[in-house]
């Protein structure tokens, strides 16, 4: 039961903190996205070790390695999508209008 309450308690700090951010306006909006995204991080990691009770021990390893291969398959698509997005328009070719696609 104390991990439960000490993974509730860090949640609802790990809440509270980017909440307040955004609505104060207080620091620059970049600071306050990196910030923001630095905070869910945390808070992943804390549902997984208080909520999910995952660490190196539970059974025997095997949930770290499907969440280490659930993290490589996410980068790999994320990154090829990103990639394929960012050369799309070196594969197009120069004169092509919309209008002459559909016709």
């Amino acid at each position: 039961m104390r991990s439960y309450l000490t993974g509730f308690l860090l949640s609802v700090v790990l809440t509270a903190i980017p909440f307040w951010l955004v609505m104060t306006g207080t620091l620059s909006t970049q600071l306050t996205a990196v910030i923001v995204v630095g905070m869910a991080v945390v808070q992943i990691v804390v549902h997984m070790v208080f909520f999910l009770h995952m660490d190196p021990r539970s059974e025997e390893g095997w949930n770290i390695m499907a969440l280490g291969f659930t993290l490589i398959v996410v980068v790999i698509v994320l990154s090829g999508s990103l990639w394929v997005m960012y050369h799309l328009n070196s594969n197009m070719m120069p004169d092509m209008e919309m209008s002459q696609l559909l016709q």
